[in-house]
């Protein structure tokens, strides 16, 4: 393996790996038949669906649909307002988890995912670290590695969202950039971020496309994810739509 990095996915084939792996987005806050992933391995890697049949991952928040890997969860007991990653409106724990933490560097660490993007208009491919909240809740921020439009791909060009996002950290700035880039995110691209007690850089194919000198000095969950937002009818000839993850690789520094 090389050198650099602590582990490295590949996703070979089943099961899916849950010594790293949690197959949902944010399962506290809503249930388990909205937030769990759809997936299929493939000779390329690990492709996310979205399919005709999906439901709504929370309909208090609209009609889009995910499917979404992390490395961490916490959430409060039944009924409280406790939980990571509060995005939504009137949050609300409606199923009880146990905390895990499967890969969340405490204080300093790297990772470059290598991954296929979406072209359709509807969806985004999201890559992004972001606080466990164990700790306080004040420890939310999120180093945006990559959110990837697909009506911002082209066959000669890309235009990739990286930065940082503060959420409810009041130590952060929110601070984001759309980097056009002279590729097709459809292809294998790697995205990816370091991040320490200096500062925070991503990089898309190893080259530094975004630096800061902003912080995050607690726990990071990894967050990969393939989105659909609402538009419109959904027609069954649409689906699946697609994203794959080739392959991750993670290093703690600290």
């Amino acid at each position: 393996m090389d050198p650099r990095w602590d582990r490295v996915e590949r996703f070979a084939g089943e099961p899916l790996d849950g010594t790293l792996w949690i197959p949902d987005y944010l399962p506290h806050w809503t249930t388990p038949d909205r937030s769990g992933a759809r997936y299929d391995f493939t000779p390329g890697g690990l492709e996310l669906l979205i399919e005709h049949d999906q439901r709504a991952w929370r309909p208090e928040d609209g009609d889009f649909r995910v499917s979404h890997l992390q490395t961490g969860e916490y959430g409060g007991p039944l009924g409280s307002n406790v939980g990571q990653h509060r995005i939504g409106r009137d949050l609300r724990v409606v199923t009880e988890r146990p905390t895990r933490r499967l890969w969340t560097p405490p204080r300093a660490g790297a990772v470059e995912v290598v991954a296929s993007a979406s072209a359709d208009p509807t969806c985004m491919l999201g890559i992004w670290l972001v606080g466990h909240e164990e700790t306080s809740p004040q420890d939310s921020g999120e180093i945006c590695i990559a959110e990837v439009f697909g009506d911002k791909v082209t066959a000669t060009s890309s235009l990739v969202r990286v930065g940082i996002k503060a959420h409810h950290d009041p130590r952060l700035v929110t601070d984001l950039r759309d980097v056009a880039l002279p590729v097709d995110a459809t292809s294998s691209h790697a995205y990816g971020a370091s991040w320490d007690s200096e500062g925070t850089a991503v990089t898309f194919d190893g080259v530094e496309i975004y630096r800061t000198d902003q912080v995050l000095s607690y726990p990071l969950q990894l967050m990969l994810d393939l989105w659909e937002f609402p538009h419109g009818r959904r027609e069954p000839a649409a689906y699946p739509k697609r994203a794959t993850l080739h392959e991750v690789r993670l290093r703690t520094d600290d």
